[in-house]
């Protein structure tokens, strides 16, 4: 989970809502339709983990690109 989550917020890491949307909503529907779990208060715990893990693909997709901009302006 946790690798598949960065992954999906350093790929999205420059239109960050859609990125945490993203995880919060596909994550626990593809466990559900995997049939990993089913459907009760435990989706909410995968949807929030999966945010904190696609946030931190965010920041570090809007690290680099910071420090890409400023590199280039210097």
């Amino acid at each position: 989970m946790i690798p598949t989550m960065i992954l999906v917020g350093v790929l999205l890491g420059r239109w960050w809502k859609v990125a945490l949307v993203v995880a919060a909503l596909g994550w626990p529907l593809l466990l559900v339709a995997t049939g990993v779990v089913g459907i009760g208060p435990g989706l909410l715990v995968a949807s929030a983990l999966a945010v904190v893990n696609a946030g931190a693909g965010v920041l570090a997709h809007q690290g680099v690109l910071q420090v890409y901009r400023s590199a280039r302006a210097a």
